[in-house]
């Protein structure tokens, strides 16, 4: 079964790219044609791109790997964030922080304090002791914090793979990415640069349903490849129980076997 058809990149406009006077020569090959001033993508092309970046984002998942839902563009905020909650991934749809992959460490102290901070907040006592203004400012700290971090509270390690939404915008996350050989897969509008991508799909980037209808497919390939790592894990516990038998049997025929050799 196909991952997308046609029909469905056409009504969500993932064919249109920039205005002819905007673009970048590097996407030459992933165009069809010019309509009106406007670049057309060729979706045939993207058709087979997508089938490449849902199989390596399966196989990501697949082996134990999480993928960073990335677009905090307007038409991406939303997608980005319900695709990323629905398949328990991590995400950034506000502001990148600088360091955000390339200094992990730093970043993983202001979770810490983002989690000091909320059970402060959600403790009956937790601002026992304190003034109004101080209060206030830890509030106003609490809010700071969850509106750039609350995508990656759980984030433990540094992500397997990134998804982009808008590698022009986001090219400080798509250059730490670069820096630490982490996998970008992508939309690639036609004014994008194509060797920033190890996985790019053409696409339009800035209509709402493009980016919603290419964001959930690549949370579909986050679903499928976690039921192929629980189907890989059931299949191995069944051969180690089924082992298991096997090798108590071998054990008794040796004992048996010695037994019968000491009678003799």
């Amino acid at each position: 079964m196909a991952v997308v058809t046609m029909r469905e990149l056409l009504d969500a406009g993932v064919h249109f790219g920039h205005q002819t006077r905007r673009w970048n020569p590097k996407m030459r090959r992933f165009i069809f044609t010019d309509r009106n001033g406007i670049y057309i993508i060729d979706l045939q092309q993207t058709l087979g791109y997508i089938d490449e970046a849902f199989e390596f984002v399966k196989e990501t998942v697949a082996h134990g790997g999480n993928i960073l839902f990335v677009g905090t563009k307007k038409q991406a905020q939303e997608a980005v964030q319900t695709e990323a909650e629905r398949v328990g991934m991590p995400y950034v749809n506000h502001r990148w922080l600088g360091g955000m992959l390339t200094n992990f460490q730093t970043v993983s102290k202001r979770l810490a304090r983002m989690k000091e901070l909320r059970a402060m907040d959600a403790a009956e006592d937790g601002y026992a002791g304190r003034g109004k203004k101080e209060i206030l400012m830890l509030t106003r700290e609490r809010q700071k914090l969850e509106r750039v971090l609350t995508g990656i509270a759980d984030m433990t390690k540094v992500p397997s793979a990134l998804w982009i939404v808008d590698t022009n915008k986001e090219h400080i996350a798509v250059a730490e990415a670069h820096k630490l050989n982490i996998p970008v897969v992508a939309i690639l509008d036609t004014n994008c640069d194509p060797d920033d991508v190890n996985f790019p799909i053409p696409g339009n980037d800035d209509a709402i349903r493009s980016v919603n209808l290419l964001t959930h497919i690549i949370g579909e390939a986050v679903v499928a490849g976690k039921q192929a790592r629980e189907e890989r894990q059931l299949a191995a516990q069944r051969e180690a129980a089924g082992d298991a038998p096997a090798e108590a049997e071998k054990k008794e025929e040796a004992q048996a076997e010695a037994a019968e050799q000491s009678a003799e």
